[in-house]
């Protein structure tokens, strides 16, 4: 079940301290003011998981986080695997969305743990306890914004967000809540909870994780970009407001997050994204030789130009041709992909980045050392833009897509933009980083792979259109089994058992 089985062991452990195996709410909050280096590991413990390989089994592309929103991009539009060996190939193809396989626990372990390991951070303080330490309060205030950004996900991924017209479904059923005792919810009404709440319960609560986490983050100073601050606090907050269409919230928060951050130019652009310390980058992991993971990492399944299996062509990362063709001659981005051509320059080491249309977006650094990139200030403009744009305001929202394009490509002018105007800039800009998949479903658009001169391979040139069940995920079985919260027939469905246009 969502509420116990997936807790950390190293979080219940800490709690067994006194002579009855247990420690009181009031008693671990007296031990964290006095020593806040205690509740620190916790806090590191949060961001250790999300870098956690093989969590639900020993493949290669179970490797956190990161990994996580990379096989959901491959069920998009933008990414092409191609090459001699298949790493993510059942995610292109759109068929791991079963109750029993692998990718439902994968998804479904990753985000539960994260929201069990922050209740155990902010279950040292029971409701009514509030720390007076600026550090302590961080720590809480992360806490409440992992777990926002963990349901956020789970809502996307387990159900139809929008209807055929676009609207929010506010009604339709989604995913359990699992409380911190701070919370302070009934017990009958957090055990009610564990079964399937309406989006709009869901919603309800993953505000108040943000209002939550950026009251106590509030004046707390980060030690490094691993952690979360008011600015990525912001910057979760402005990704859920675009995902549930309130477009003024998702512009106040994006311009609040992305303050105090330098747009990359040219030459950062095409430094490979390895280094979180550079300006623009909000919030990630920064690897070091102890938590590298070589052939589990984002880089070896991403980067052509690295070691790992898109180099080796395990299979190579392409951009899709329609796209890749939208791109403005112009465009500084548009180097970031080998043209039709190829490149016959490639190191014979990568035969990945000699493809056609492949990505060289990210780069490679010895001993795997390349960080991993969670959040910039380009995506905090691109909501911007788009929030303004929904709302109609063409003008503000070509005033805010300016301050990116101004760095992109010297000759984009507009004195107001679309709303598809914004969404070909976020195909474009935030390529490979995990957004394509959610970007379609809070969109309710689906896919053509089928077109005329398609680079997607043969046996992927599938149409998969916006509201199929292939979209989203069954919940685990075991899930099922366990909570009896949970009925077999509030199952989702999903079913292959359909005409999707491949092509012979």
């Amino acid at each position: 079940m969502t509420s116990a089985a997936l807790m950390l062991t190293s979080c219940e452990d800490a709690f067994n301290v006194d002579s009855t195996g247990n420690l009181t709410g009031t008693k671990a909050a007296e031990m964290v003011e006095s020593d806040p280096e205690f509740l620190a590991s916790y806090v590191s413990g949060l961001y250790s998981w999300m870098v956690t390989p093989f969590t639900v089994y020993k493949g290669h592309d179970d490797g956190g986080f990161i990994l996580c929103n990379m096989l959901t991009d491959f069920m998009g539009q933008d990414i092409v695997l191609d090459g001699t060996e298949n790493w993510g190939q059942y995610d292109y193809n759109f068929d791991y969305g079963m109750d029993q396989y692998i990718r439902t626990y994968q998804f479904w372990t990753q985000y539960y743990t994260l929201i069990n390991n922050a209740n155990a951070i902010l279950d040292f303080f029971p409701p009514g306890e509030e720390p007076a330490s600026v550090t302590v309060r961080g720590y809480i205030g992360q806490a409440y914004a992992i777990r926002a950004m963990a349901y956020m996900y789970l809502m996307l991924l387990y159900q139809d967000p929008v209807d055929e017209n676009g609207k929010l479904r506010t009604d339709a059923p989604s995913v359990p809540l699992v409380y911190a005792t701070r919370d302070n919810i009934p017990t009958d009404v957090a055990y009610s909870r564990q079964g399937r709440n309406p989006y709009s319960v869901v919603m309800e609560h993953i505000e108040y994780n943000i209002a939550e986490a950026v009251k106590y983050l509030d004046g707390y100073s980060r030690t490094s970009k691993n952690e979360i601050d008011l600015s990525v606090a912001y910057g979760i907050a402005a990704r859920y407001y675009l995902f549930v269409q309130k477009w003024q919230e998702a512009a106040d928060a994006a311009s609040k997050a992305r303050q105090g951050y330098d747009i990359m130019d040219r030459e950062r652009l095409h430094g490979g994204f390895m280094e979180l310390e550079d300006a623009e980058f909000m919030w990630g992991f920064n690897h070091t030789t102890e938590t590298q993971l070589t052939y589990v990492s984002f880089s070896s399944h991403m980067s052509n130009d690295c070691l790992g299996y898109a180099g080796l062509d395990q299979p190579a990362k392409l951009i899709d041709k329609s796209l890749y063709d939208q791109i403005s001659k112009t465009d500084y981005r548009k180097s970031l992909f080998n043209g039709p051509e190829g490149d016959k320059t490639a190191s014979a080491d990568t035969p990945g980045a000699a493809r056609p249309y492949a990505s060289r977006k990210f780069g490679y650094m010895a001993q795997w050392l390349q960080d991993y990139i969670y959040m910039r200030a380009s995506e905090m403009v691109l909501i911007e833009a788009e929030s303004y744009a929904r709302l109609g305001d063409g003008a503000k929202a070509a005033s805010a897509l300016g301050e990116l394009m101004a760095k992109r490509d010297i000759a984009w002018k507009a004195a107001s933009v679309t709303v598809d105007d914004v969404l070909l800039q976020r195909r474009i800009e935030l390529w490979g980083e995990g957004h394509g998949y959610y970007d379609l479903r809070r969109n309710g658009k689906g896919i053509d792979r089928n077109y005329e001169g398609s680079n997607h391979t043969p046996a992927n040139r599938i149409k998969v259109p916006a509201h199929d069940n292939l979209w989203w995920f069954q919940l685990p079985l075991k899930e099922i089994t366990e909570n009896d919260m949970i009925s077999e027939d509030e199952q989702n469905p999903w079913s292959k058992e359909q005409d999707n246009d491949k092509e012979d």
